[in-house]
């Protein structure tokens, strides 16, 4: 099964009205991960991470920025990235070696 459509399924969406919008999510997490990992490709491993945070930039969609919402007595508090994901995240992440160059 695609990530798209495990991604679709997540969300409890049925068609495909917002395949480009889901399509783009993804394919942005993956460059955010790949940065933070310093990887060329994603691992295996990494999917399921890659649809946890497509699953809170979606439910985020109109709330950019905040960190704080209140409205009608109900609070609300955002929170960029949860520790669990960046635990994994962590455990995939490739150390840079700087070459150093004799005088």
């Amino acid at each position: 099964m695609e990530q798209l459509d495990k991604l679709k399924i997540m969300l409890g969406i049925k068609d495909s009205s917002q395949d480009e919008v889901l399509g783009l999510l993804l394919e942005d997490v993956q460059a955010d991960l790949l940065t933070w990992t310093n990887r060329l490709e994603l691992p295996v491993g990494m999917e399921p991470v890659q649809r946890q945070i497509a699953v809170i930039r979606y439910n985020m969609q109109g709330v950019e920025g905040q960190t704080a919402h209140s409205e009608g007595g109900v609070s609300r508090s955002f929170e960029a990235l949860p520790a669990d994901i960046k635990q994994t995240v962590s455990q995939y992440r490739l150390i840079k070696v700087v070459g150093r160059s004799a005088p």
